[in-house]
């Protein structure tokens, strides 16, 4: 099976737009023959987090929202991280996987929130899987790949591939990315495949190099640092 990292510049705060974005690079993947493409954290409002905490309207209702449509009528499997809408107060910070036909096949909310997060959102609480052609997958958004009891129960639940919604930004972040990336895949065994953002990103400058680690820590593939675009790899079932 082929798999996709997409990365882009969001549009801050535009669900639409960004809604439209990500359909276009989703259809990129899906013409270079992936089956799944995973996107960065907050793929409709890019890391706005004033704007997510003061807008309700920029929050997702659910797998059924229809500003999801666009994205969801792609003919390839997608991993979208978005603001999702709870029964509480907060929304969580969650991705939502589609298959090829757009039916909803499940959600995960990031367990560990980053420091300013806290106080914006609410942590989810249950690990994240799917399978898709025989292959068992993990979930995680950014600052939960920085725990290793995370993607070690990956592992031994029997998924193959861990697909990583995430933000790193220039400075700080490209050491993170180079650093902690590689280091699932070394540790757990598992295909690590990381979506991020490229360009102005909230507080942050999106570093890019969304990339395909295999098990073992080797690079597979990696994108650019300054543009849009996919890196498509082949995972094999194991």
């Amino acid at each position: 099976m082929k798999i996709a990292a997409a990365q882009f510049c969001c549009v801050p705060a535009d669900v639409p737009a960004n809604a439209a974005l990500a359909a276009e690079l989703a259809a990129a993947a899906r013409d270079e023959g992936a089956a799944l493409v995973v996107f960065p954290e907050f793929t409709l409002t890019g890391y706005e987090l004033e704007a997510l905490a003061g807008n309700l309207e920029l929050w997702v209702d659910g797998p059924d929202d229809p500003r999801l449509d666009a994205l969801r009528s792609t003919r390839i499997a997608t991993a979208v991280n978005v603001a999702l809408r709870t029964d509480g107060p907060r929304p969580a910070i969650a991705t939502l996987v589609y298959d090829a036909d757009g039916a909803h096949v499940t959600t995960y909310a990031k367990q560990h929130l980053y420091r300013h997060e806290q106080g914006v959102f609410v942590a989810g609480t249950q690990d994240g899987r799917f399978e898709l052609g025989g292959i068992r997958f993990s979930l995680a958004v950014c600052f939960d790949n920085h725990f290793p009891e995370l993607t070690g129960r990956a592992a031994a639940d029997g998924c193959r591939v861990h697909l990583a919604s995430s933000l790193y930004g220039t400075g700080d972040g490209i050491a993170e990315r180079a650093t902690v990336y590689p280091g699932i895949a070394r540790e757990t065994g598992l295909y690590t495949v990381l979506a991020n953002h490229v360009g102005r990103a909230g507080p942050w400058t999106g570093c890019g190099r969304s990339a395909v680690w295999a098990p073992g820590g080797e690079l597979l593939a990696e994108a650019g640092d300054r543009t849009p675009g996919v890196v498509t790899v082949e995972v094999t079932p194991g």
